[in-house]
């Protein structure tokens, strides 16, 4: 029986997929573009414990957190399908969407996810913001180390977020529903 031969965007997705990283280390494919990341660092860490915490305080809406989170995002152009890990992603409890998921999951009921720059900032502020609107959800929360600020960027409509707004550390972001509350970033600085 013949196959039928592998797009080059099919022999790349099965490349990422087979990888093994080193511990702690972290694969994601972006755009066409494999991107592996080392672990993070105190303050990273820190900023996702100081969101985490307040978002189970303080979110109307009960909520379920999983850090490093494989999902599987639509992608652009003849890219294959993107597979990014977010810092951090949040959905309503109800949903139980972690439940039976595979380390790859789809994107459909994610509520909010939330990136802290690193050694790659680039890819937060653009590659990974683009792949977010595609998936689409709703709120993406970018803490961005280098510029002292927080940005959330809301209603995505094709490859982008159609609204934005940022803070600089120190003032509070307000998280629409389901969260319904200020982010506090006092803590941040």
């Amino acid at each position: 029986m013949p196959h039928e031969p592998l797009s080059q965007a099919d022999v790349l997705l099965e490349g990422f997929l087979a990888l093994d990283t080193p511990e702690g280390f972290r694969a994601e494919l972006i755009e066409g573009e494999i991107v592996v990341t080392p672990p993070p660092d105190g303050d990273h860490e820190d900023y996702i414990g100081l969101i985490v915490e307040q978002v189970m305080a303080s979110a109307r809406t009960k909520m379920q957190f999983a850090g490093n989170k494989g999902l599987k995002l639509r992608s652009g152009g003849r890219c294959p399908k993107n597979h990014a890990i977010p810092d951090g992603t949040f959905a309503p409890k109800a949903l139980r969407l972690y439940r039976g998921a595979q380390p790859w999951m789809p994107c459909e009921g994610v509520a909010l996810v939330v990136e802290v720059t690193s050694s790659k900032p680039a890819a937060d502020r653009e590659a990974k913001r683009h792949c977010y609107a595609r998936g689409p959800i709703p709120l993406y929360l970018l803490v961005d180390r280098e510029e002292s600020s927080v940005t959330l960027f809301s209603d995505p409509e094709g490859d982008d977020y159609r609204q934005h707004c940022t803070v600089p550390f120190g003032k509070a972001v307000r998280l629409p529903e389901p969260f319904s509350f200020d982010l506090d970033t006092a803590e941040f600085m």
